[in-house]
């Protein structure tokens, strides 16, 4: 397996050999022409989310490292960071290219097939300390991207920039760039969510999903075509408002809400309120599907 690439460019010499003899010429000055360097092939994500409200939150995947030496060429892994700023009402940040550590080559242990395997994390207070910003200017909804890039004993470094389309995805799975989310430690209480149909007959598949630690419940205004009974009509007060109340308790470490559409997001209204009763935000009709920013955090942010 460690020797794929070269088996492939083997491969790729006897058929131009075997083909015609006037190409070999071209084939020899491509392939003189041609830099080979170095890829981190993704074992595992194994932490694609980091907590605003934990400075030691990590994100962390798991690579093998692969060079033209079989990992003899191999000296560090260098992590960088960069903020995607999604959540503009506290300010617009720049996206910042800011070095977080350097990770030598003896902490990787050969793996199955002889390369260098090791597992590559960076703290969200890392991230924050490199890109030098203070606590509630990241996020719960922003994205910071975590660069992994490989550099060799002769000084050659690569990363996202110089990875092609093919060692990105498939087999070799190389990204070296990657995305984690900002989540937050919600303040504890009685979160509640008042929804509302402005056609009035319920919603179709719409959805307000909370997640706690893990656990995802979801919550939608019951829907007129679905009732069988006392049902009223279209524009009854129960197709067209409802509430519910969401408990998260001290001590949560995860916490979010999220819209889900259905089939008539332009009818789709919703309201949520802290626990203090204060509104965090009045959402529709077409809401944006995904992360909803509604969260009050334990140590600031939303």
């Amino acid at each position: 397996m460690k020797n794929i690439i070269k088996i492939f460019l083997s491969l790729l010499i006897v058929v131009s050999f075997n083909s015609c003899e006037e190409g070999d010429n071209t084939i020899d000055k491509v392939f003189a022409a041609t830099e080979t360097g170095a890829i981190l092939r993704t074992l595992e994500v194994i932490s694609s989310t980091v907590n605003a409200s934990l400075p030691d939150s990590e994100w962390r995947v798991s690579v093998e490292e692969q060079d033209e030496e079989d990992g003899d060429l191999f000296q560090s892994v260098d992590v960088y960071v960069s903020l995607r700023d999604l959540t503009p009402d506290n300010g617009t940040l720049p996206q910042v290219d800011a070095l977080i550590k350097s990770i030598p080559a003896s902490e990787f242990t050969d793996g199955p097939h002889g390369l260098p395997r090791g597992e590559v994390a960076a703290t969200f207070g890392e991230a924050q300390a490199a890109l030098g910003l203070a606590d509630g200017e990241i996020s719960p909804g922003d994205i910071l991207v975590y660069e992994a890039r490989v550099v060799l004993t002769d000084g050659r470094e690569y990363g996202a920039e110089s990875a092609a389309g093919i060692i990105t995805g498939g087999f070799f799975s190389s990204p070296f760039a990657y995305n984690a989310l900002v989540v937050c430690s919600p303040e504890p209480g009685d979160y509640k969510i008042v929804m509302i149909d402005n056609y009035g007959d319920g919603w179709q598949g719409d959805t307000i999903d909370v997640n706690i630690d893990g656990v995802i419940t979801s919550f939608s205004l019951p829907s007129f075509w679905d009732c069988d009974t006392n049902c009223g009509g279209v524009g009854d007060p129960q197709w067209s408002v409802g509430e519910a109340i969401v408990n998260i308790p001290a001590g949560t470490q995860l916490g979010t809400f999220a819209y889900s559409s259905g089939d008539f997001p332009g009818e789709v209204e919703f309201e949520i309120f802290y626990p203090d009763g204060s509104s965090a935000g009045y959402f529709g009709p077409s809401a944006a599907p995904g992360l909803l920013p509604v969260l009050q955090c334990v140590g600031g942010g939303m």
